[in-house]
């Protein structure tokens, strides 16, 4: 019986719909503008964490670097002075690999010997665009790199100094384009490199691209760039995560004495590990979550007030129906029910609406960026849980307002 009269009451909110559709058409749109604002945003956040977490996670989350970094202490006058702690220094990076002997982990050192390098094959040459990084035969795998054709430095070339290099992707786009780079040599600052290896693509981060740049073994690099104050990189591989923690404090000390640094004295160097720079990251993007809930819930305040007048128009259109429906016997539940269900028809399609046009407006802002899309499930339930509310809210009073109405008066009513 009860089904029976729930199948009486969407067949009449169907018929109540399409006699008042183009007003249920425009309330539907101010739904769905809303839940698209909240799906669209909320998609395009999933796809950027997705492909910050995909990215991050070729790094391994295994993995911290030994850098130099900056931070500001107080001066006598209260005011904020900045301080520039020390370079690390060649020696200070291989006292550091020396000492540095925890289980279970290999140490890479390496540095930017320049930027701006010109970079030749044959008779062509590239912008001097290039970034010139002086490696170990650790630092390729401790970065989360991978070689996509020839092969990595071994410990030979390195120990022996060999001439040879490994080149960015974008070098089979442009220098080397059209022909196998692995054996070709090319040449940086006059001196001459056999192409050994070419990674894979990597993309840019933050506005830098990490395939236009070359890798040579770090003594090469050291002869070659001779500038002062040069600033080297220990990059740390841990092979168990769980280790992770002990593996930095470890570092932490024995970087400490390296510094000969006095128990009291601060850490005048920095420690990065790869999942605290995805966590602070990540961090950036609940921001855009809030803004996407914040714009949502303007919007659909808007489109609740407009729901909640359409039905309140129509129980005053549909007052002579009401009384009818009364007087042959109807309860003040059964008409509530029908005005209830038909304000919740109106949310639900105006959320399936928002939900459809949100993912497909996700899905194209994604693809624009280039993000790894995902099809966001949870944005795809608040959506849901969002429509069903606001229909709640916005049929609650009109539909109180049809059951209460005096079947006479209403029969009265013209």
């Amino acid at each position: 019986m009860m089904l029976k009269l729930f199948k009486e009451n969407i067949r009449i909110a169907f018929g109540s719909i399409k006699t008042q559709l183009l007003r249920t058409i425009l309330t539907v749109l101010i739904i769905a503008i809303g839940i698209t604002a909240l799906v669209g945003i909320l998609t395009v956040v999933t796809a950027l964490e997705n492909t910050i977490s995909t990215n991050f996670a070729s790094m391994g989350a295994n993995t911290f670097n030994i850098n130099q970094y900056e931070n500001t202490v107080k001066n006598r006058g209260g005011n904020e002075r900045e301080v520039i702690n020390p370079i690390i220094s060649y020696p200070e990076a291989v006292a550091f690999k020396n000492k540095y002997k925890y289980p279970f982990s290999e140490t890479s050192l390496s540095f930017t010997a320049t930027s701006k390098a010109e970079v030749k094959y044959s008779d062509q040459k590239t912008d001097p665009e290039i970034s010139i990084l002086g490696v170990d035969e650790h630092f390729i795998s401790n970065s989360g790199l991978e070689i996509s054709s020839g092969r990595s430095f071994n410990q030979f070339d390195i120990e022996n100094n060999t001439y040879s290099c490994i080149v960015g992707s974008d070098f089979e786009k442009g220098l080397l384009k059209d022909i196998n780079p692995i054996d070709k040599i090319i040449s940086i600052r006059g001196a001459r490199f056999k192409v050994i290896g070419v990674l894979k693509e990597k993309g840019s981060t933050f506005g830098n691209s990490q395939d236009l740049r070359v890798l040579i073994p770090i003594q090469v690099a050291r002869s070659l760039f001779t500038a002062p104050n040069i600033n080297y990189t220990m990059s740390v591989m841990v092979s168990k995560k769980e280790l992770l923690d002990e593996a930095v404090d470890n570092a932490t000390s024995t970087m400490r004495r390296v510094r000969k640094l006095s128990p009291v004295r601060d850490n005048n160097f920095g420690i990065g590990r790869s999942d605290d720079l995805i966590n602070r990251i990540l961090g950036i993007t609940k921001y855009l979550g809030w803004a996407s809930w914040i714009i949502s819930i303007i919007t659909i305040l808007g489109s609740s007030i407009a729901l909640m007048n359409i039905m309140i128009v129509s129980v005053t259109e549909r007052t002579r129906e009401i009384g009818v429906r009364k007087a042959l016997g109807a309860k003040r539940i059964t008409v509530a029910t029908q005005f209830f269900i038909e304000t919740l028809l109106i949310g639900q399609l105006g959320g399936l609406v928002g939900i459809v046009l949100g993912i497909l407006v996700g899905f194209a802002f994604s693809s624009a960026m280039g993000f790894a899309f995902v099809i966001p499930w949870m944005a795809i339930f608040a959506a849901f849980a969002t429509s069903f509310m606001v229909a709640i809210v916005s049929g609650l009073y009109p539909a109180v307002k049809a059951s209460k109405l005096d079947p006479i008066e209403a029969l009265r009513y013209e």
